[in-house]
């Protein structure tokens, strides 16, 4: 007889749930399947000779040292060019300001054992990143939700829920936000807006994680200034990564936060990873100072745009007039908003067997019902013919599904139920 060995469980992996993208990824094995589904950077992009040459050069150099452990704060020359970068950006960040991680995603989890206890709150968007519920989650913490629009958190919304949350026993420590083509929506915070929010994290005593994997790749209009860049108390973290500018395969990321707020992340981290990938580590330093980063950045953004005009194009030509989406300004992802009552995860369902993903939007929101009629698409990893054909499988998907809503509506179900009467009644004549 099997035992029963999940009564060994802690109590919060009751919490723990596995990612629907991760789960969907598993569907790219499956013949003639586009997916639109994860935020895989292009393989198109991946610097393969620069990197191979990187390597063996730092091998040759310093091999016993590169394959060695490392210390928790991170390669010190990659700390600094990190810094020298993120001055650039208007931040006042020193090498002693800067932690290497495990990609930035490690952040999250560093977070939650630094800073949330069970029950605590933290402020997100709705939507907004999943692996970042998924992992304060586990930490048992609970969410506010405040909605977006085309300029990301609605902040007047945000201001109003702040000052009722501040009067509860145990008032919002965190307050979460992807400033720059949010993921999922795409969408941008405005200067006004960040600004305002480093002012209201003073006046009600919080932190803010800025997670801004995307920042560098922009496609249209002018770069903004990082949240951090107009924190004068410390109250602002910072969190960026090279996988979508170099390799996500790396597993390098950085924070920039207060001395303070680093020396306990970094404890942390020494009891769950040590250090992150000291080769990596090495290689990305050697990408950054042998000048390679910004004209790979460039690259990467010459072909992200093509994709994402296609992208956007595929939607106007195959999408019916019921449909709504943002047009990003850059990143990797647009947001999908589909008619009241038409849910995506039933959409997924129909979509599959025509050979297409994407995600439900439910997957994006602490209170997953409130993504019911919306979805995520990502243009950055298919081919270009894919992006075409997909949105065209996609497309008819949606516009069968409207006809048969049409079919099954009311209005339409008595006028059949008339329709059939009257065929009767000339049937008897």
């Amino acid at each position: 007889m099997a035992n029963d060995l999940t009564r060994h469980f802690a109590e919060r992996t009751k919490q723990m749930k596995a990612s629907e993208v991760r789960e969907l990824l598993k569907l790219l094995q499956v013949p003639d399947m586009i997916s639109f589904a994860g935020g895989f950077p292009n393989p198109e992009t991946f610097p393969v000779e620069i990197v191979r040459d990187i390597v063996c050069d730092v091998l040759k150099k310093d091999g016993a040292q590169a394959l060695q452990y490392g210390i928790t704060e991170g390669y010190a020359p990659l700390r600094q060019s990190v810094a020298e970068r993120m001055r650039k950006k208007g931040m006042d960040a020193q090498m002693d300001s800067v932690l290497i991680v495990s990609g930035s995603q490690q952040v999250i989890d560093l977070t939650a054992k630094v800073f949330v206890d069970p029950k605590d709150t933290i402020v997100v968007s709705a939507p907004t990143y999943l692996t970042a519920l998924t992992g304060w989650t586990v930490a048992q913490a609970s969410f506010e939700s405040i909605p977006i629009d085309e300029n990301n958190m609605r902040m007047d919304i945000f201001e109003d829920r702040m000052k009722k949350l501040v009067k509860r026993p145990n008032p919002p420590k965190i307050v979460y936000v992807l400033p720059n083509f949010h993921n999922p929506a795409g969408v941008t915070m405005p200067e006004k807006s960040r600004r305002r929010l480093v002012d209201l994290a003073s006046d009600y005593d919080f932190l803010i994680i800025e997670d801004d994997p995307y920042g560098e790749l922009r496609y249209v209009g002018e770069d903004i200034k990082p949240i951090k860049s107009w924190d004068d108390e410390g109250r602002v973290i910072y969190m960026s990564t090279f996988s979508k500018i170099l390799s996500p395969g790396l597993r390098v990321g950085w924070v920039v936060a207060h001395p303070d707020i680093l020396q306990k992340l970094v404890i942390a981290k020494q009891s769950t990873d040590v250090c992150a990938n000291v080769l990596g580590q090495r290689i990305a330093h050697e990408y950054v100072v042998q000048g390679y980063i910004d004209p790979q950045i460039e690259k990467i953004k010459k072909l992200y745009s093509r994709k994402m005009d296609l992208m956007l194009a595929g939607m106007s030509e195959f999408m019916p007039s019921e449909i709504r989406w943002t047009k990003p300004e850059g990143g990797m992802f647009i947001w999908v908003n589909l008619p009241e009552g038409m849910e995506s995860q039933e959409l997924l369902k129909k979509a599959l067997k025509k050979r297409v993903a994407f995600v439900s939007g439910r997957a994006f929101f602490a209170e997953p019902s409130q993504g019911n009629f919306a979805l995520r698409l990502n243009f950055t990893h298919p081919s270009d013919e894919m992006i075409t054909e997909g949105l065209r499988r996609l497309g008819s998907v949606v516009n069968q599904e409207l006809v048969s809503r049409w079919d099954r509506s009311p209005e339409n179900m008595d006028r059949k139920m008339e329709d059939a009467l009257k065929g009767r009644l000339v049937g008897k004549s």
